[in-house]
Protein backbone atom coordinates (compact mmCIF):
# COMPACT_ATOMS: atom_id res chain seq x y z
CA UNK A 1 0.00 0.00 0.00
CA UNK A 2 0.71 3.47 -1.04
CA UNK A 3 2.17 5.32 1.93
CA UNK A 4 -0.79 8.64 2.77
CA UNK A 5 1.26 11.91 2.58
CA UNK A 6 0.80 14.50 5.50
CA UNK A 7 0.77 18.31 5.62
CA UNK A 8 0.16 20.58 8.82
CA UNK A 9 -1.15 23.85 9.19
CA UNK A 10 -0.15 25.38 12.22
CA UNK A 11 -2.24 28.86 13.30
CA UNK A 12 0.14 31.09 15.42
CA UNK A 13 -0.03 34.24 18.09
CA UNK A 14 0.67 37.81 17.23
CA UNK A 15 1.24 39.85 20.52
CA UNK A 16 2.88 43.14 21.73
CA UNK A 17 6.41 43.41 23.84
CA UNK A 18 3.98 43.19 26.61
CA UNK A 19 2.10 40.14 25.55
CA UNK A 20 -1.20 41.32 24.38
CA UNK A 21 -2.77 40.69 20.82
CA UNK A 22 -1.83 42.62 18.16
CA UNK A 23 -3.86 43.28 15.04
CA UNK A 24 -0.88 43.41 12.75
CA UNK A 25 -1.49 40.21 10.55
CA UNK A 26 -1.62 41.72 7.16
CA UNK A 27 1.37 43.37 8.04
CA UNK A 28 3.91 40.34 9.22
CA UNK A 29 2.08 38.07 6.19
CA UNK A 30 3.09 40.77 3.79
CA UNK A 31 6.93 41.12 5.38
CA UNK A 32 6.91 37.07 5.47
CA UNK A 33 7.45 37.29 1.38
CA UNK A 34 7.03 33.85 -0.42
CA UNK A 35 6.18 31.88 3.08
CA UNK A 36 3.40 29.93 2.83
CA UNK A 37 1.11 32.02 5.51
CA UNK A 38 -2.45 32.85 5.46
CA UNK A 39 -4.43 35.13 7.19
CA UNK A 40 -7.11 33.91 9.91
CA UNK A 41 -10.41 35.37 11.45
CA UNK A 42 -8.36 37.43 13.87
CA UNK A 43 -6.01 40.00 13.04
CA UNK A 44 -3.29 38.45 15.80
CA UNK A 45 -3.34 35.31 14.57
CA UNK A 46 -1.31 33.82 11.40
CA UNK A 47 -1.31 30.16 9.67
CA UNK A 48 1.59 28.29 8.85
CA UNK A 49 0.73 25.89 5.47
CA UNK A 50 3.37 22.94 5.29
CA UNK A 51 4.08 21.64 1.97
CA UNK A 52 3.11 17.84 1.05
CA UNK A 53 5.14 15.56 2.88
CA UNK A 54 5.87 11.99 3.01
CA UNK A 55 8.27 11.48 6.37
CA UNK A 56 8.15 12.53 9.56
CA UNK A 57 11.73 14.57 9.51
CA UNK A 58 10.81 15.92 6.22
CA UNK A 59 7.83 17.48 8.31
CA UNK A 60 9.95 18.42 10.80
CA UNK A 61 12.38 20.28 8.76
CA UNK A 62 9.67 22.00 6.81
CA UNK A 63 8.04 23.35 10.29
CA UNK A 64 11.51 24.34 11.87
CA UNK A 65 12.06 26.90 9.18
CA UNK A 66 8.42 28.49 8.54
CA UNK A 67 7.98 28.76 12.24
CA UNK A 68 11.69 30.68 11.87
CA UNK A 69 11.18 32.49 8.73
CA UNK A 70 7.87 34.09 10.59
CA UNK A 71 8.93 34.51 13.68
CA UNK A 72 11.79 37.13 11.82
CA UNK A 73 9.04 38.70 9.91
CA UNK A 74 6.48 39.35 12.71
CA UNK A 75 10.03 40.92 14.77
CA UNK A 76 10.22 43.07 11.65
CA UNK A 77 7.15 44.65 12.46
CA UNK A 78 7.16 44.50 15.78
CA UNK A 79 5.36 41.59 17.14
CA UNK A 80 6.36 38.52 18.58
CA UNK A 81 5.23 34.95 17.36
CA UNK A 82 4.03 32.53 20.17
CA UNK A 83 2.99 28.92 20.09
CA UNK A 84 -0.10 29.05 22.24
CA UNK A 85 -3.86 28.55 21.94
CA UNK A 86 -5.35 30.93 23.72
CA UNK A 87 -4.03 34.94 24.20
CA UNK A 88 -2.51 34.86 27.93
CA UNK A 89 -2.97 38.43 28.41
CA UNK A 90 -5.61 41.19 26.90
CA UNK A 91 -8.89 41.11 26.40
CA UNK A 92 -11.32 38.60 24.97
CA UNK A 93 -12.62 40.37 22.06
CA UNK A 94 -10.36 40.86 19.02
CA UNK A 95 -10.23 42.80 16.23
CA UNK A 96 -11.87 40.84 12.75
CA UNK A 97 -9.49 40.27 9.53
CA UNK A 98 -11.02 42.55 6.59
CA UNK A 99 -11.86 39.95 4.71
CA UNK A 100 -15.77 39.33 3.42
CA UNK A 101 -15.96 36.01 4.83
CA UNK A 102 -14.19 37.19 8.27
CA UNK A 103 -16.76 39.97 8.47
CA UNK A 104 -19.65 37.85 7.41
CA UNK A 105 -18.51 35.57 10.24
CA UNK A 106 -18.25 38.56 12.88
CA UNK A 107 -21.87 39.94 11.65
CA UNK A 108 -23.59 36.86 12.13
CA UNK A 109 -21.92 35.40 15.45
CA UNK A 110 -21.14 38.85 17.05
CA UNK A 111 -19.18 38.26 19.96
CA UNK A 112 -18.55 34.82 19.62
CA UNK A 113 -16.64 35.22 16.70
CA UNK A 114 -14.81 38.31 18.04
CA UNK A 115 -13.64 35.98 20.96
CA UNK A 116 -12.39 33.18 18.88
CA UNK A 117 -8.88 34.19 18.57
CA UNK A 118 -7.83 30.87 19.47
CA UNK A 119 -4.73 28.44 17.48
CA UNK A 120 -5.63 24.94 16.68
CA UNK A 121 -2.89 22.32 14.31
CA UNK A 122 -4.86 20.78 11.95
CA UNK A 123 -3.52 17.99 9.86
CA UNK A 124 -4.18 16.55 6.93
CA UNK A 125 -3.74 13.36 5.36
CA UNK A 126 -4.25 12.09 2.28
CA UNK A 127 -6.71 9.49 1.29
CA UNK A 128 -8.05 8.25 -2.28
CA UNK A 129 -11.48 10.27 -2.19
CA UNK A 130 -14.23 12.02 0.08
CA UNK A 131 -16.04 8.75 0.88
CA UNK A 132 -13.01 7.44 2.21
CA UNK A 133 -12.38 10.23 4.19
CA UNK A 134 -15.95 9.92 6.18
CA UNK A 135 -14.67 5.79 6.79
CA UNK A 136 -11.21 7.19 7.98
CA UNK A 137 -13.24 9.81 10.25
CA UNK A 138 -14.87 6.42 12.49
CA UNK A 139 -11.87 5.49 12.86
CA UNK A 140 -10.41 8.52 14.30
CA UNK A 141 -13.07 9.19 16.69
CA UNK A 142 -12.39 7.25 19.40
CA UNK A 143 -8.87 8.20 19.74
CA UNK A 144 -9.68 12.30 19.56
CA UNK A 145 -9.68 12.86 23.47
CA UNK A 146 -6.09 11.06 23.82
CA UNK A 147 -4.70 13.50 20.41
CA UNK A 148 -6.41 16.43 22.59
CA UNK A 149 -4.73 15.21 25.94
CA UNK A 150 -1.42 15.11 24.35
CA UNK A 151 -1.49 18.38 22.69
CA UNK A 152 -3.04 20.24 25.15
CA UNK A 153 -1.26 23.96 25.46
CA UNK A 154 -4.40 26.86 27.09
CA UNK A 155 -4.63 26.68 30.24
CA UNK A 156 -3.85 30.74 30.73
CA UNK A 157 -6.87 32.74 29.28
CA UNK A 158 -6.40 36.40 30.35
CA UNK A 159 -4.20 36.31 33.08
CA UNK A 160 -5.95 33.24 34.45
CA UNK A 161 -5.65 29.40 34.90
CA UNK A 162 -8.94 28.37 33.72
CA UNK A 163 -8.58 25.36 35.43
CA UNK A 164 -8.57 23.44 31.75
CA UNK A 165 -5.36 21.68 30.42
CA UNK A 166 -7.45 22.99 26.84
CA UNK A 167 -9.56 26.28 27.34
CA UNK A 168 -9.31 26.49 23.66
CA UNK A 169 -11.42 23.65 23.36
CA UNK A 170 -13.83 24.89 25.45
CA UNK A 171 -14.21 27.99 23.20
CA UNK A 172 -14.20 26.24 19.71
CA UNK A 173 -17.01 23.83 20.74
CA UNK A 174 -20.00 26.49 21.04
CA UNK A 175 -19.56 26.62 17.41
CA UNK A 176 -22.90 25.30 15.57
CA UNK A 177 -20.52 22.43 14.17
CA UNK A 178 -17.71 22.27 16.57
CA UNK A 179 -16.36 18.84 18.46
CA UNK A 180 -16.24 15.43 17.72
CA UNK A 181 -18.10 14.85 13.93
CA UNK A 182 -21.08 12.41 14.30
CA UNK A 183 -20.71 8.40 13.17
CA UNK A 184 -20.44 8.97 9.39
CA UNK A 185 -22.71 6.47 7.19
CA UNK A 186 -21.18 7.66 3.66
CA UNK A 187 -20.44 10.69 2.22
CA UNK A 188 -23.89 11.26 1.21
CA UNK A 189 -24.71 11.03 4.82
CA UNK A 190 -22.17 13.53 5.56
CA UNK A 191 -23.22 16.11 2.59
CA UNK A 192 -26.64 15.84 4.13
CA UNK A 193 -25.30 17.05 7.45
CA UNK A 194 -23.55 19.89 5.89
CA UNK A 195 -26.60 20.71 3.66
CA UNK A 196 -28.81 20.58 6.76
CA UNK A 197 -26.85 23.37 8.34
CA UNK A 198 -26.80 25.54 5.54
CA UNK A 199 -30.30 25.53 4.77
CA UNK A 200 -31.19 26.18 8.78
CA UNK A 201 -28.50 28.99 8.67
CA UNK A 202 -26.03 27.58 10.93
CA UNK A 203 -23.37 27.46 8.74
CA UNK A 204 -22.50 30.01 6.35
CA UNK A 205 -20.54 27.80 3.82
CA UNK A 206 -19.18 24.47 4.48
CA UNK A 207 -15.49 25.67 5.54
CA UNK A 208 -17.64 26.75 8.45
CA UNK A 209 -17.88 22.75 9.25
CA UNK A 210 -15.63 22.68 12.77
CA UNK A 211 -16.22 19.20 13.64
CA UNK A 212 -12.62 18.12 15.03
CA UNK A 213 -12.35 15.63 12.11
CA UNK A 214 -13.86 16.58 8.20
CA UNK A 215 -13.57 15.98 4.95
CA UNK A 216 -11.30 18.48 3.31
CA UNK A 217 -13.58 20.88 1.29
CA UNK A 218 -10.64 21.22 -1.11
CA UNK A 219 -8.06 18.88 -0.83
CA UNK A 220 -8.15 14.90 -1.35
CA UNK A 221 -7.49 14.65 2.48
CA UNK A 222 -8.80 13.83 5.95
CA UNK A 223 -8.46 16.99 7.67
CA UNK A 224 -8.06 16.41 12.19
CA UNK A 225 -8.50 19.55 14.03
CA UNK A 226 -8.72 18.19 17.69
CA UNK A 227 -5.23 19.49 18.88
CA UNK A 228 -4.24 22.89 20.65
CA UNK A 229 -1.40 24.40 18.25
CA UNK A 230 1.46 22.27 20.34
CA UNK A 231 4.54 23.74 21.86
CA UNK A 232 6.93 22.48 20.20
CA UNK A 233 7.46 21.40 16.33
CA UNK A 234 8.47 18.03 17.80
CA UNK A 235 5.13 17.97 19.71
CA UNK A 236 3.52 18.77 16.39
CA UNK A 237 5.15 16.48 14.26
CA UNK A 238 3.90 13.48 16.99
CA UNK A 239 0.60 14.80 17.01
CA UNK A 240 0.91 14.66 12.96
CA UNK A 241 2.62 11.45 12.63
CA UNK A 242 -0.10 9.57 15.24
CA UNK A 243 -2.99 10.63 13.33
CA UNK A 244 -1.14 9.72 10.06
CA UNK A 245 -0.95 6.21 11.57
CA UNK A 246 -4.46 5.68 12.43
CA UNK A 247 -5.51 6.60 9.10
CA UNK A 248 -3.26 4.35 7.73
CA UNK A 249 -4.80 1.62 9.87
CA UNK A 250 -7.80 2.57 9.00
CA UNK A 251 -6.87 2.09 5.11
CA UNK A 252 -5.27 -1.31 5.78
CA UNK A 253 -8.69 -2.08 8.09
CA UNK A 254 -10.85 -1.11 4.53
CA UNK A 255 -14.30 -0.74 6.83
CA UNK A 256 -16.46 2.11 8.57
CA UNK A 257 -14.95 1.86 11.69
CA UNK A 258 -16.98 1.04 15.57
CA UNK A 259 -19.47 3.24 16.39
CA UNK A 260 -19.25 5.05 19.69
CA UNK A 261 -21.90 5.97 22.68
CA UNK A 262 -22.00 9.78 22.15
CA UNK A 263 -22.04 10.57 25.68
CA UNK A 264 -19.37 7.99 26.64
CA UNK A 265 -16.97 10.26 23.95
CA UNK A 266 -18.04 13.44 25.49
CA UNK A 267 -16.93 12.59 28.85
CA UNK A 268 -13.57 11.39 27.68
CA UNK A 269 -13.38 14.83 25.90
CA UNK A 270 -13.98 16.74 28.98
CA UNK A 271 -11.72 15.08 31.38
CA UNK A 272 -9.27 15.66 28.33
CA UNK A 273 -9.41 18.95 28.00
CA UNK A 274 -9.91 19.86 31.69
CA UNK A 275 -6.88 17.32 33.00
CA UNK A 276 -4.69 16.75 29.99
CA UNK A 277 -1.99 14.32 30.31
CA UNK A 278 -2.70 13.95 34.16
CA UNK A 279 -6.81 13.23 33.56
CA UNK A 280 -8.20 9.81 34.43
CA UNK A 281 -9.31 8.99 31.10
CA UNK A 282 -11.64 6.66 29.30
CA UNK A 283 -12.14 3.57 27.65
CA UNK A 284 -14.21 5.15 24.52
CA UNK A 285 -15.03 1.76 23.28
CA UNK A 286 -15.88 0.00 26.96
CA UNK A 287 -16.45 3.22 29.13
CA UNK A 288 -14.08 2.07 31.31
CA UNK A 289 -11.99 4.68 33.50
CA UNK A 290 -7.99 4.27 33.04
CA UNK A 291 -5.06 6.85 33.56
CA UNK A 292 -4.75 8.72 30.42
CA UNK A 293 -1.00 7.02 30.17
CA UNK A 294 -2.78 3.84 29.75
CA UNK A 295 -5.07 5.23 27.01
CA UNK A 296 -2.05 6.57 25.48
CA UNK A 297 -0.35 3.22 25.45
CA UNK A 298 -3.80 1.87 23.99
CA UNK A 299 -3.28 3.93 21.05
CA UNK A 300 0.42 2.87 20.44
CA UNK A 301 -0.51 -0.74 20.51
CA UNK A 302 -3.40 -0.04 18.04
CA UNK A 303 -1.33 1.69 15.38
CA UNK A 304 1.86 -0.10 16.23
CA UNK A 305 1.65 -2.38 12.59
CA UNK A 306 1.07 1.19 10.89
CA UNK A 307 3.85 2.66 13.07
CA UNK A 308 6.46 0.52 11.53
CA UNK A 309 5.32 0.41 8.03
CA UNK A 310 5.53 4.62 8.58
CA UNK A 311 9.61 3.65 10.31
CA UNK A 312 7.97 5.87 13.10
CA UNK A 313 8.35 3.95 16.18
CA UNK A 314 10.92 5.05 17.66
CA UNK A 315 9.83 8.78 17.06
CA UNK A 316 6.40 8.32 18.73
CA UNK A 317 7.76 6.23 21.62
CA UNK A 318 10.17 8.50 22.62
CA UNK A 319 7.51 11.66 21.76
CA UNK A 320 5.05 10.41 24.26
CA UNK A 321 7.91 9.32 26.85
CA UNK A 322 8.86 12.72 26.24
CA UNK A 323 5.66 14.24 27.26
CA UNK A 324 4.49 12.42 30.26
CA UNK A 325 8.29 12.83 31.62
CA UNK A 326 8.56 16.48 31.47
CA UNK A 327 4.81 17.74 30.26
CA UNK A 328 3.23 19.41 27.56
CA UNK A 329 2.41 22.75 27.03
CA UNK A 330 -0.03 22.86 29.26
CA UNK A 331 1.88 21.48 31.82
CA UNK A 332 4.58 23.81 31.20
CA UNK A 333 2.26 27.31 31.33
CA UNK A 334 0.47 26.13 34.34
CA UNK A 335 4.31 25.21 36.36
CA UNK A 336 5.85 28.96 35.02
CA UNK A 337 1.94 30.78 35.58
CA UNK A 338 2.29 29.15 39.26
CA UNK A 339 5.88 30.20 39.94
CA UNK A 340 5.49 33.56 38.43
CA UNK A 341 7.58 33.36 35.24
CA UNK A 342 6.33 35.08 32.03
CA UNK A 343 4.10 32.76 29.81
CA UNK A 344 4.55 34.88 27.05
CA UNK A 345 8.51 34.13 27.33
CA UNK A 346 7.91 30.00 27.46
CA UNK A 347 5.67 30.00 24.22
CA UNK A 348 7.56 32.20 22.00
CA UNK A 349 8.92 31.34 18.98
CA UNK A 350 12.40 32.87 18.42
CA UNK A 351 13.66 33.53 14.58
Amino acid sequence: MRLPSVGVEEELLLVSATGDPLPRSKAVVAEAGELDVALELTRAMVEINTPVCTTADELRGHLLRMRSQLASAAAGEGARLLAIAVPPHGRAAQSITRKPRYQELAREWGLLAREQGVCGCHVHVGVPDRETATKVSNYLRPWLPVLLALSANSPIYLDQDTGFASWRWLMTTRWPSAGPPPYLESVEHYDALVAMHLAAGTLIDERMVYWDIRPSSHLPTVEVRVSDIPLTVDETVLIATLIRAIVLTALEDGGRGPTLEPEVLRAAYWLAARDGLTARGLDVLTAEAMPMAEAIGQLLRYVDPALQMLDAVELVRDGVERSLREGNGAIKQRKAFREGDDVVTLTEIKP
